[in-house]
């Protein structure tokens, strides 16, 4: 019943990902389709509000998406010395879930960043924000990769 549970955690987690990849790049489709006017580095842009929304719920779907593959890859970090002598697949595992970490902060952090250039209230000129809806969805893509090996790492040590 266990190993079932987990097959369908991974699939839950990989649709979350995807889903906020999804979500991301159309919320960068949205952003592009508002007027903008460009002189070198500097852009004046109109904000969008569906790109608001999409960065939202992106961000929200990765950050469930993280939290369930910690709650059900368990949390099996230990200190240092053991790590030094555990097993290859425990030590994969601890990498993946670096890994995964890493990916959470740097995709969240761009899709926050893009979702926040959408704000109603923050239309101004500034520097250009390229691509960050569009990179964050694909890091959050790239987070269900981690996020699965992680679980799947985890749970060989059980057997």
């Amino acid at each position: 019943m266990g190993k079932y549970i987990g097959i369908f955690a991974c699939f839950l987690i990989v649709a979350l990902d995807v889903t906020a990849g999804i979500l991301g790049i159309k919320a960068e489709a949205a952003q592009n389709q508002e007027k903008h006017l460009r002189l070198w580095i500097f852009e004046c842009k109109e904000p969008s509000h569906d790109a608001f929304v999409l960065g939202v719920a992106a961000a929200t779907l990765l950050s469930v998406a993280h939290v369930l593959a910690n709650l059900v890859g368990g949390c099996n970090v230990c200190s240092q010395d053991e790590f030094h002598k555990a097993a290859p697949s425990k030590k994969l595992s601890v990498a993946c879930l670096v890994f995964t970490w890493i990916i959470l902060a740097v995709g969240l952090s761009m899709l926050v960043i893009g979702t926040i250039s959408n704000n109603k209230s923050r239309a101004s000129c500034g520097f250009t924000h390229h691509h960050f809806l569009s990179t964050g969805g694909i890091l959050c893509m790239v987070h269900a990769l981690f996020s699965v090996a992680y679980y799947v790492t985890s749970t060989a040590l059980l057997l």
